[in-house]
């Protein structure tokens, strides 16, 4: 009777919720089905939204769910939702964290698959390895081979870190606001975002962690794109990364307009300049 019962209000709390659920996730913006959220059993979105009613839950000020966790990361959390699968860029550097994010949602079998390969005491890898990138495999069977082979030998050029040549373009917008009094009137505004433009891959070898693919997630390692953007807002800390693996300016270009901000001439005049500069490494 008590087991009857208790079915008959976790059915009664899951009927509330509509068919698509839209979540805020530390800010971002996902919409999902209902049935997706409970694909795994016992998970924190099981407890959520199948032993909860909608009322128990936190919303942001639109009625969303809202869940305080990292938004970026909680697009991969869902994936496997969906299909169960794992599909990890090339040259991910967040899996410890997005290890810890599917611990949190209590996903036991996608944390598994998130932990380090394991190695056997004859410095192979374990039937449970798993890389998200094929360079990362090769390199980690190189070093257990350089660590069979004893340490007093030559170190071998291939266990060198393999950088590859090509071209990072660096962009930026800016204004600035001169008056009638150039000197004492001029107002500059801070970068608002630094763009990186090239191979994904040289890319992602170049800024890491830094860099934000938000806007241009998945996409493959040999393509091209100039949709990528820097986390933070100081072009010397760009240049320093760039100098430190190899890099060297070749090229600068900038424009800039101008107008008045307003239609009075004698108000003062905004101009606006947008600026690249193309590093290589041969």
């Amino acid at each position: 009777m008590a087991q009857a019962t208790e079915r008959r209000l976790e059915t009664t709390a899951s009927a509330s919720f509509p068919e698509v659920i839209e979540l805020n996730v530390g800010g971002q913006i996902y919409v999902t089905r209902h049935a997706t959220l409970l694909s795994v059993p016992n998970s924190l979105f099981w407890s959520m939204f199948q032993e909860h009613s909608p009322s128990q839950l936190t919303r942001d000020s639109k009625g969303r769910y809202f869940i305080d966790r990292d938004g970026f990361l909680f697009r991969y959390i869902l994936d496997y939702l969906r299909d169960k699968n794992l599909a990890l860029p090339d040259y991910f550097k967040e899996r410890a964290s997005l290890q810890k994010e599917a611990e949190f949602f209590q996903l036991p079998d996608l944390a598994r698959r998130l932990r380090p390969p394991q190695v056997s005491k004859e410095n192979s890898i374990g039937d449970e390895a798993f890389h998200s990138d094929p360079e990362e495999a090769a390199g980690s069977c190189a070093l257990a081979g350089a660590s069979a082979g004893g340490a007093t030998g030559p170190r071998s050029p291939s266990l060198e870190v393999a950088r590859k040549a090509g071209y990072i373009t660096i962009g930026y917008r800016g204004s600035y606001t001169i008056g009638r009094d150039i000197q004492n009137d001029a107002k500059f505004r801070r970068v608002a975002r630094i763009t990186v433009c090239g191979k994904t891959s040289l890319a992602k070898e170049v800024f890491g962690d830094t860099l934000n693919e938000s806007r241009d997630p998945d996409r493959p390692p040999e393509r091209y794109t100039s949709r990528y953007y820097l986390k933070y807002n100081f072009l010397e800390q760009a240049f320093d990364r760039l100098a430190e693996l190899g890099f060297h300016m070749v090229a600068c270009s900038s424009t800039g307009t101008c107008a008045y901000a307003s239609n009075d001439p004698s108000e003062d005049k905004i101009w606006t300049s947008y600026t690249e500069y193309v590093f290589c490494r041969e």
